[in-house]
């Protein structure tokens, strides 16, 4: 299972060189055995050649030896030839001791040292036999009519003729030529018997032959059979394996392909290392990340889209504010002015208490919408920023003083954190203390004066990320994507201008902002500034 693993994680380029290599170390192997065992073949042939040379001269000596027994008058003639035989026999077994493989031909070598040693014992037994025997036929010649019937029985039972010579001769059982004659007898059997266990080892040293030679054949066939059976069996695998596992990721890639086409940028579930090292595994990740891409792009499209509308939008609403504005501006004033003159007039004790109450209301409404053109002005202005070197950290704190002046603070757990002291960027310090007095007002307020407002500043690279979040009741997610629309505003007595000149200064500014909230959970304002006014385009 680990090795199947392994080779499912592999490269394509890998397994199709794996596949090759495979099938040539088989191919290899193959060719290499049958070629080892072709020499095999030929030592076992060789050594069968000469084992059946072996058997064959083993019985040219016992041939040779019936006819030494039977013929005492070619005795010399026949024994020769046995000696040659023997000779032979020693040359091959000699020179062939390197194909030794069980012992068998040492055993032969010392059957055929033991014969031709009992056949020299036999040869000089006879020879004194034959001296002995010679003698006492000179000292009786009554019965020179049973020499020859003796002499021609003499080599192949000489214990019959020792009977026949104790009947004849009266000998004694110990004389000599009895005990010769017995002697040779019991070697003749000694004779007979080594060479029957030498035609008996030379047979068993041929069928160990045949049959070695007749295994190193059945070997190799058997070799070939499974190494075929492998390769093919190696080759169906490999190719299965490669097949299923590269055709139903294309598949599953082209799926994909297809639904990205129609706008949908789903991601190719890849299990964990299954896939990582080979093309189509690398294709995929890429695709993956292709996807993610797209859908990111997909989306800041989007975002670029609704910030153009924002701005388009904001474009067309503050012509109108700043019509408007000026056309109230002037009555608004001079309404005003004629109400706090008219305070002045009616401020006696004689002037009813109601007169005084209505003309105290007109003049709070006049100031509250003199307010409201003000902030129409300023959001229809809109000036570019007065940008210098400040420092962020003392802003923020700045700007939370500013806000402590104007609302109850004592329940608010107010903290700034910066991964560094000194982070310095370019920008409008007044607009950008108002951006920042626009947020602690508005998370003051979400808390009901109660709870922690707390402002993160982060350097990376270029850019500035600051985070202003508050522990509020929260946003609904509806209204989350109108909080920098104009005129939207979830108060009460709110003019719905606050956030959206905010997001006016920070896109001035070259930045971003983006809000995040849950119901019940409190807001997270996210801004995005440039640390040098250089850095971006305006």
């Amino acid at each position: 299972m680990i090795a199947l693993k392994r080779i499912v994680a592999m490269s394509l380029k890998t397994k199709i060189g794996l596949s090759f290599f495979i099938s040539a170390f088989m191919i290899a192997v193959l060719s290499v055995f049958e070629f080892v065992n072709f020499f095999e073949v030929r030592r076992e042939i060789s050594y069968l050649e000469i084992t059946d040379s072996i058997r064959s001269k083993s019985l040219q000596i016992r041939r040779h030896e019936k006819n030494f027994f039977l013929y005492p008058t070619h005795a010399q003639e026949q024994a020769e030839a046995i000696q040659k035989y023997i000779s032979e026999m020693n040359d091959i077994i000699r020179e062939n001791a390197t194909l030794e493989k069980s012992g068998e031909l040492k055993k032969m070598q010392s059957l055929v040292d033991e014969y031709h040693a009992r056949l020299e014992k036999i040869k000089l037994l006879i020879g004194d036999t034959m001296n002995k025997f010679s003698r006492e036929k000179a000292g009786h010649p009554q019965y020179a009519d049973f020499f020859p019937l003796i002499e021609s029985s003499f080599y192949e039972e000489p214990m019959r003729d020792a009977v026949l010579l104790d009947k004849i001769f009266s000998l004694p059982a110990k004389h000599a030529l009895i005990n010769n004659l017995g002697q040779l007898d019991a070697e003749i059997s000694l004779l007979r018997k080594t060479g029957e266990d030498l035609i008996s080892a030379s047979r068993d040293i041929d069928k160990t032959a045949r049959d070695s030679v007749e295994n190193t054949i059945r070997i190799s066939q058997i070799a070939m059979i499974i190494f075929l059976l492998l390769f093919f069996l190696s080759g169906i695998v490999t190719l299965f394996l490669i097949n299923r596992n590269v055709v139903s990721r294309l598949k599953l890639l082209i799926d994909i392909v297809e639904r990205t086409g129609k706008g949908m940028f789903p991601r190719i579930e890849v299990p964990m290392g299954k896939w990582d090292y080979d093309e189509v595994g690398i294709l995929m990740r890429e695709f993956n990340s292709l996807e993610t891409k797209l859908a990111q792009h997909e989306e800041e499209l989007n975002r670029k889209n609704n910030e153009l509308l924002q701005s388009n939008k904001l474009a067309a609403i503050g012509t109108l504010a700043a019509g408007v504005a000026h056309e109230l501006n002037n009555p608004l004033n001079n309404i005003y002015l004629s109400v706090q003159v008219l305070q002045r007039i009616i401020g006696g004790p004689e002037c009813p208490a109601p007169v005084r109450e209505i003309v105290g209301d007109i003049t709070t409404q006049t100031a509250r919408v003199k307010h409201i053109v003000g902030e129409l002005l300023e959001f229809a202005r809109g000036r570019e920023p007065e940008t210098r070197k400040i420092e962020l950290k003392n802003l923020l704190s700045r700007a939370f003083k500013a806000v402590r002046n104007t609302l109850n603070v004592d329940n608010i757990i107010f903290s700034v954190n910066s991964d560094r002291d000194d982070l310095i960027i370019e920008a409008d310090p007044d607009q950008m203390e108002q951006v920042f007095i626009n947020l602690f007002h508005n998370a003051i307020e979400a808390m009901d004066g109660a709870g922690t407002l707390e402002a993160a500043i982060e350097s990376q690279g270029d850019v500035i990320n600051i985070s202003v979040s508050d522990t509020g009741k929260g946003i609904p997610p509806e209204v989350v994507a109108k909080l920098f629309e104009p005129f939207f505003s979830t108060k009460d007595k709110g003019t719905g201008l606050g956030l959206a000149i905010t997001f006016n200064i920070i896109q001035k500014h070259g930045g971003e902002i983006r809000a995040e909230s849950e119901t019940g959970k409190g807001s997270a304002f996210y801004i995005t500034l440039p640390k040098e006014r250089d850095n971006h385009v305006v």
